[in-house]
This record gives C-alpha cells, structure tokens and sequence, in this order.
C-alpha cells in the first residue's frame, strides 16, 4: 500500500502559514513497492482539481489561483505510480496566506515617550470593544527590537525573541497568528511586552562598540477583525495606546536582564486594568520598512536541562553543572523575602574550579532578580535574552538551596531534525552529538558564529564552511533563505560587496573577503544541491551575480586573487593564539581558489535558470581563473606554493587541478603532510571541511581516517577527551591542563569546524545527494578500519533514506533504505557503479587486506615507521608517558614525523630506563 506521508507548503513545516501567494508544495509516499517513481499526480484544492505529469514532487510550482492576503486554503494530493498504482489522497493540508495586501499596513512604531535610559524596555497597550460576533481576528505584530504580544492577558503563541533579528534598515518580518478564540465580547485588550534585543544592542569590539539601528526599541502591530456579517474593523499602534515603564528594568542580549518582581503590574493585558498612571505612547520618528511575512521557523524554547551536579567554587561560589553546553537562560522557582537579590551569572567552562569569565569578554551575561516576596513561591525566566553557558553560578540564593529549583530552558529557531549518524566509536558519536549541539546554539534567529560573548553575529564564512552539514542535520532551507534576503539587502548598500556579518553591523570591516563574502555563491547552492529549492537560486541570482562582479573587479582580468586584506584559513593551529589570521596556507591561495569556485557556481547557476549569455560569460571567467591558479600556485611537479593542508584540498577539492598526474601527486603530498603533522589536523576555517574530503577522494582514506580518530591536540576528538559538548572556535580553546586558550577568539560553541561532520554522513557511512535535492542519492560508504560499523540517516525531501554497515573479519555488509520516487547510484570498493530504484537494498563487499609489517619496530625503526603504525605509536607514548610525561608531552607534539631519524636518535638524553620501556612495549604488539 502506497501513502503520502508528508505534505507542506514552502518553507515551514511547523505552522500552515505561508508568506506568498503562490506557495511551493512537496510530498513524499510511504510504500512497500519497490521501485516506485510517480508518474503523476493530482492536487486538488476545493473545486478546483489538477493533474501534473512527471515525477516531480518537491517544490513544485503552486497550480492554482494565487492566495488573497488572509485567504485560507486546503490542498490535497494523491500520486499515481508507474506501475499504476495510486496513493490514496492525502489529508487536507490548511494553508494561511500570512501576509498583507500591499498598502494595508498602517500600524505605526510606538514606544515609550520619555524613556529614562538607553533601550528601556517597555509595556504598551491599547482597549477596543467588540460587540459583534467574530469571524476571524489576526494579529500582524513586529519590532524594531523583540515583542510579546498578549490579548485579554494571554499570549497569542509561543514565539521568544521575536521577529528576530533582520537588517532592520531595509527588512522588518512580521508575525502572524490567529487570536480568533481570544477575542471576546465587550472589552478586549491587546498588550506588547517590548525590549530592545538587537536592535538596540552595542555592536563591536571593546571601545568600538556602538549602537547601531537606534537608542530604543518601537513596537508595531495592526489586529485584522473580521465579523460574521462581512465588516472588518482595524487595531494598529498609534498614538493612542497607553506605555509604561515594567518590572523589567534593564534587558540586553549581551548584559542580561535585570527584572525587580515588586515593581510588577498584575493583569496590565486584560481588561479592568486602571492605565491612568501610564503615559501616552509616542510614535517614534524612526525610519522602518514595511514588514513582510516571515519565512523561517520562529525561535522557541525547545527543551529543558536539570541540574546535574551542584558545586562549591573554590571562592566558595555556588555553582551549578547542566552537563551540557547550551544557549537559552534559566528558569528558577524560589520564596524569600522582598527585596531579596538573585544574581546569575553564566560561562561555558570552569577554569580552576571558577566559572571562566574572560571568554565571554565585555559580555556580562548576567541576570538579576528581585523578589517580590510572595510566600507562595515565585518563578522566573528572563525574556528578551539568551547566554551560552553549561555553568551557572547563583548569588543570594535565599534559604537552603534545591537544585530542583533551577532548569535550563533551551532556545533555538524550531527547525525540523533531519539527520542522523551513529558508530561503533563513541567518542565520534560524542563529536557528531557536539556538531548538534552547535548548531542548535547558533540557529537562533540567524546563523551566529558564537551565542555567549559581545559578538554573536552572522558571520558569513562560518556559515559558508557548514552549510552542507546543517542542510543534512535539520530542515533549515527557509531559515537560511530567510538569511540570504538580508544578505542580499546589505550586500546592495556596499555595491556588491557581501560584508563579513550579515545583518552589517562592523561598518570598520570592509572590502571583499574570500570564503567569506563567498557565502553569497556557496549557501543558495547548497540549498539547492541539498533541498532542490532552484527557487533560492533564482531569488539569489542578482546577489550571487554582484559578488562575481566584485570578484572579477578584484582580479582586474589575471584571473588571481592576491595582494588585499584577507582572513584565510582562520585559525589555523599553527598560528600565533592573538594572530588568528597567519596560516600556513598563504591567503592569497585561498582567496584565488575561491574566485575561480565563485565564478564556476555562478555559471553553473546561470545555465540551470536559463541565462545562457552569463552562464557562457562566467564560464570563461572561471576557467582563466582555474587556469591562472593552476600557472600561479601549482608546480608542474605536483607541489603546493604553499606547502601546507588547506592549500592541497582546496586545489584538489575545489577542481582546480585537472591534470591526471599533477592531482595523483597533489593528493601524495597532502597525505605525506598529514603523515608528518603526526595525524593531527593542520587546517582552519578553510582548510577543515575540505581536507579528508581530498585525501578520501584520492583513495587515502586511512590517512582521513587516522586525521578523524585523532585525539592529540589539534584533532576533532581532542575537545571531546577534554569533555567537550559543542564544538569548539579554537582547537585548543582549553589547553590540556584545563586552563582556557589566551587568544581573545576562544569561544567554546562555534560550529565551523564541526563541517566535517558532512564528511562523516557522505564518506563514513555513506549516504549523501547525486543529484539536486537527492532526487538520486549516492551511496558510498568508505570503511574506517578503526570502526566496525557505523550508520546515517536522513529526511530527504522525498522521504528517510539511510546507509548502515557492519565488518565481520574481512567482509563488509551494506543495508540501504532508498525512499520512494528517487533512485541511487550505488559505489562500493571492488564494484562497478550501480543504480537501484526505491526500498531496502543489501550488499557486501570484501576489503583489502592490510599489508602486513615485514620487519619488527624497535629503537632504530624510523619514527615516519612509528607514526604510521597506530598502535605501535600508542605504544611508544604510553610506554615514554609511565616514565616520563614531559618527555612524552614533548614526543607527542613534535611536527616533522618524516625525518628517516630512528627512534632511538629522537630520544637523545632520554633516561635508559625509557628505552627499555619501549623495547618492551614494542615486543608485546
């Protein structure tokens, strides 16, 4: 029996409301008939029935009359295979055209009219009478800062932080719910809780720091009521509604909140509230777009951590444990006196038992509140601000303390989890949990690089390197859609030029930056190669197009890249903690190579929306940039200018080398690096997503692997072993004796370098696209000989589709899952490439075997020859370790591992005691 098992209208899953009239439609069928690929299929949508031919069935175009702001609509959709078969129809699915008609909107920004301080948080509100019965009432709310709307004393959804945040210059997005069930007869009051979050939040560094958009925050929002006999009546903000000042005093997404329970207002947003002691509000002469439907998941509290362990500082600081590293704030439930004082305070790690403090820089993430002293208990939760934190500490906590008492709420946008992967390795399956966590943390609102410090911005290479990873992990196709809008409003105001945060808000860092404004190019076609959304592509095409402009300006006809300011492969290990930007790669490699991908996905996306003059135009563009790359940075002999590990995979990985011979030497001596770095990573923000991609794809998967597995410093593992639970800026942010990195830039939650996590879906285990949206997938998994199975799945637009294998001595067993109307391509070591339909297909193939060691290791062995043997290796710092630490500290970190100097020459003025150590360790492999 065949089913639709999903139905929606672009691009949210978690509401029916649409932001255009002409919403896109996907469904996926659940069958148990193999093979099955949709012939056609049929919408039907009130009277109105129509049948499209073919097997499309993602994002298709919207075949009806185009929605009416406000219009409600239910859909339906059956799909006949081409076996005959059809499915029954599917349940009707309610869409709402959430958005306005052009001209309609009249609300105007209020606020308070006498502020006392800079970003004053606010309470506004307004009484209307109803005396009529009511068909339907919308609420259309937003602000220039975040909101809480409330009707007759209830909040009308469960939205925090909204709108979120856009670049309020030219973009303001507005909520849209439906308050019908709280209207009622006679009295009504609507009520908006107002702060200034992003809006009014002092962007910067250190002296630097300023408010960028406006000193207070303003409030807009118009209630549509519609009666049962055809009228309408209009609620907007005006000069009318009443404002006041509230018991939150103070709220600041860097700072925290400050919230004094006695200066509470009970039942201010319900009717029979006496308001005369309030002001009048006053419409603010700020310059605000008219606001637009949103397109992105709002942001709402997602889970709840307890406490899991409750410390004593050595200061002698209550301070408590979640266990998990998170963005949110948290919850308390406490009694005590009036005027008794709670402050929290947040970090993300402890260093030497107190909560580390210096990573979070000018940020106080603190929150403070006063009790009102009600004997019945009080609970509170901050509302307009957010802190990345695993530690809390609390202050004046009154009476004996219960950890019971305190949760961690989590926040993040409410996007849909699509993906999953698992091993027989558990600290892999800690780091993949870290990727997760990381992302969840900076998909608030926007894609941040960090959610704890004075910074949390959308930074735009971080979001470059990792789209590919988050399109796999969560449904973000409308939330970065969402982005790329701004994106595309802030690239305009600097003709062409993407800035490197997106909203803008460092006017001090200008001029084109690759990898960074290189975002511009690489996420709309992420999404598109991972969603099958052509529709980003086609909305973004101007943008993409600027940027390749920019580029070819920057090139001034040498198809190169060289000679300004760039931040190449950030963060890069080998470079000094306060010079993040000097790796060994040379930016101007870095910058070139991305030109000439900029202008290869600009062409290759001209061609695919029918531009074929550009897409001839930019072609040619890219292959002299290829070229001119190639002639520049590449010797003939098959060596790097810059003989490092981003520079090899961004040549390999990005194409840009085609010559048979010269890619056969560039992979060889990117394995050979890998092999003398000892294993450990030797890539930044570049360099990371790329590397075991170009080592892999060479046929060097054992050194991919060994890179992966690593757990020394710097190594994806190495943060999990020091107890990690997000993904780190730095390699090292915690130095191995627990003390937090120097550098100013050691964040504990940043997700860039977790995009190897896309690695470890396609090449680990196997699964990822070959076609756009996965309409064919690719099945190709490369065993790690040090896992003996490992799993993914993955929500595909067209359904789960998942790869799982197991070793048993020699053999390797493959179970795949393709899901209805796509095919795969189906790639294993020793077979020819393959092709199945849909359902569960089964495999095996035999690996090779690993060649084994003709001679024994010892003292005068080679230590290349140690190194490339991982438990002999183990061996030998186990064996230093037990005698000496420091000596084994100092062997472990040394970097040129291909010298052909022996073991026992390495170890000069070691203690005999220490040879002796080894030779027996060695003995016993």
């Amino acid at each position: 029996m065949s089913t639709i098992s999903r139905f929606r209208a672009e691009l949210r899953e978690d509401s029916p409301i649409v932001a255009t009239a002409t919403p896109r439609l996907t469904w996926s069928v659940a069958t148990d008939e193999r093979d099955w690929m949709q012939s056609s299929a049929e919408l039907r949508s009130g009277d109105e029935s129509v049948v499209l031919d073919g097997p499309e069935s993602v994002l298709v175009e919207w075949p009806f009359a185009p929605l009416e702001p406000g219009e409600r609509r239910t859909v339906s959709v059956r799909a006949t295979a081409a076996s005959g078969s059809t499915t029954e129809w599917s349940e009707p699915l309610e869409i709402v055209a959430g958005f306005l008609a052009e001209g309609v909107w009249r609300a105007q920004p209020i606020g308070l009219a006498a502020p006392t301080a800079p970003a004053q948080p606010a309470l506004l509100r307004t009484a209307f009478s109803v005396e009529r019965e009511v068909s339907r009432a919308t609420l259309y709310y937003t602000a220039l800062g975040v909101i809480d709307a409330e009707l007759n004393g209830t909040a009308v959804d469960d939205g925090v932080m909204a709108p979120g945040w856009t670049s309020y210059r030219d973009r303001l997005v507005h909520e849209t719910t439906d308050v019908t069930a709280l209207v009622t007869r006679g009295e009504n009051v609507l009520g908006l809780r107002l702060a200034g979050a992003w809006y009014t939040e002092q962007y910067g560094f250190f002296e630097f720091a300023s408010r960028v958009y406006g000193e207070q925050p303003a409030a807009l929002a118009q209630l549509e009521l519609e009666f049962a006999d055809g009228s309408r009546e209009t609620v907007v903000t005006d000069g009318s509604w009443r404002a006041s000042g509230e018991a939150l005093t103070a709220s600041s997404l860097y700072d925290g909140e400050a919230y004094d329970a006695r200066l509470e207002q009970r039942g201010w947003s319900a009717p029979g509230f006496d308001d005369s002691a309030w002001s009048a509000a006053a419409v603010l002469a700020v310059d605000a777009p008219t606001p637009e439907a949103r397109i992105a998941e709002p942001v709402r509290r997602i889970d709840e951590l307890p406490v899991v362990e409750v410390l004593e500082s050595p200061s002698g600081q209550l301070v408590l444990d979640f266990g998990q590293n998170l963005v949110g704030r948290l919850r308390v439930r406490v009694t005590g006196p009036a005027g008794t004082e709670l402050t929290l305070r947040h970090a993300e790690v402890l260093e030497h038992g107190e909560l580390a403090l210096r990573p979070l820089r000018r940020a106080a993430a603190t929150d403070t509140y006063v009790l009102r002293g009600d004997p019945a208990g009080e609970e509170w939760e901050p509302r307009f601000t957010f802190h990345g934190f695993r530690y809390a500490q609390i202050d004046g906590w009154p009476g004996e303390f219960d950890a019971s008492a305190v949760t961690a709420v989590v926040l993040h946008s409410d996007l849909r989890r699509t993906g999953w992967f698992e091993s027989s390795e558990p600290l892999l399956n800690r780091l993949h949990e870290n990727v997760v966590w990381g992302m969840r943390g900076n998909f608030l609102s926007i894609p941040t690089d960090c959610p704890q410090r004075d910074e949390r911005l959308g930074w735009t290479g971080d979001i470059q390197v990792f789209t590919p990873t988050a399109s796999f992990l969560y449904d973000c196709d409308g939330f970065l859609t969402s982005w790329l809008r701004d994106l595309a409003l802030e690239q305009s105001r600097a003709g062409g030029v993407t800035p490197l945060v997106v909203p803008s808000v460092l006017p001090a860092f200008g001029g084109a930056t690759a990898a960074w404004g290189d975002a511009t190019t690489v996420v709309p076609w992420v999404l598109h190669e991972r969603f099958g959304d052509r529709g980003v592509l086609r909305d973004q095409y101007d943008s993409m197009r600027a940027w390749a402009d920019v580029l070819l300006a920057e090139s001034r006809g040498t198809g190169l890249w060289a000679g300004t300011f760039q931040l190449g492969d950030w963060l890069d290990p080998a470079a000094p903690p306060d010079k993040p930007q000097q790796a060994r790669t040379h930016s101007d490699i870095v910058a070139s190579a991305y030109l000439a991908r900029s202008l290869r996905i600009v062409a290759d996306t001209a061609a695919l929306l029918g531009h074929d003059d550009d897409a001839q135009r930019y072609g040619e563009h890219a292959e002299h940039a290829r070229a001119a790359f190639v002639a520049e940075y590449v010797t003939p002999a098959g060596r790097m200018m810059s003989d490092a590990q981003t520079a090899y995979a961004l040549a390999l990985q990005f194409d840009l080398v085609t010559d048979p011979e010269q890619r056969a030497a560039l992979a060889a001596r990117l394995a050979e690096i890998v092999r003398e770095d000892g294993y450990r990573i030797g890539t930044g923000f570049v360099g990371t997503p790329l590397v075991a991609d170009a080592l892999a794809s060479a046929g060097r998967t054992d050194a991919a692997g060994r890179l992966l597995l690593q757990t020394e410093n710097p190594s994806w593992l190495y943060p999990v072993t020091m107890g990690a639970t997000t993904v780190w800026e730095r390699w090292d942010s915690l130095l191995p004796d627990g003390s937090v990195n120097p550098g100013e830039m050691t964040s504990f939650n940043h997700y860039a370098l977790g995009a190897i996590a896309d690695w470890m879906h396609r090449t680990v285990a196997g699964l990822g696209p070959d076609a756009a949206g996965y309409r064919r997938l690719r099945i190709a998994p490369r065993p790690l000989r040090q896992l003996g199975w490992a799993s993914a799945s993955h929500e595909t637009p067209y359904g789960l589709a998942s790869v799982s294998w197991t070793r048993e001595g020699s053999t390797v067993s493959v179970v795949a899952v393709v899901p209805a109307n796509t095919t795969a391509v189906v790639d294993l070591p020793g077979h020819p490439l393959t092709e199945v339909g849909s359902g569960e297909h089964r495999f095996s193939f035999e690996e090779a075997p690993v060649p084994e060691r003709t001679t024994p290791l010892g003292l005068d062995s080679s230590v290349a020859a140690i190194i490339d043997d991982e438990r002999a290796y183990r061996a030998v710092v186990d064996a230093i370790a037990a005698i000496d630490p420091d000596r084994a500290a100092t062997f472990r970190t040394e970097t040129v591992w291909a010298e052909r100097r022996s073991l026992r020459q390495s170890l000069l003025f070691t203690p005999p005691a220490v040879f002796e150590s080894i030779e027996r360790a060695l003995a016993d492999l």
